[in-house]
């Protein structure tokens, strides 16, 4: 069943298109992978801050800059994937 929907859209498509149908997968791709990131920060950084309650303000400003950059180069992915769709 795969294989014959895939050979249908392989068929249907040009050269272009596919390169926007991986353009929109790789954007989505990028998205979900930032945001399962920051969300296994958040949670590590929740589990640092019950077992040691004093360290929370440097654990939070930690926890903070790493989902900045994360978020940083997954903006970046996206961009970089919608330029390949509309350029």
């Amino acid at each position: 069943m795969l294989t014959a929907i895939l050979t249908v859209i392989l068929q249907a498509a040009s050269g272009a298109a596919i390169g926007k149908l991986g353009a929109a997968i790789g954007a989505g791709l990028a998205a979900i992978a930032a945001g399962m990131g920051i969300g296994r920060i958040g949670d590590s950084a929740m589990q640092a801050i019950a077992r040691q309650p004093e360290a929370a303000g440097d654990i939070r400003s930690n926890m903070i800059v790493s989902a900045a950059l994360i978020e940083g180069v997954s903006f970046f992915a996206v961009i970089i994937c919608a330029l390949v769709i509309f350029v």
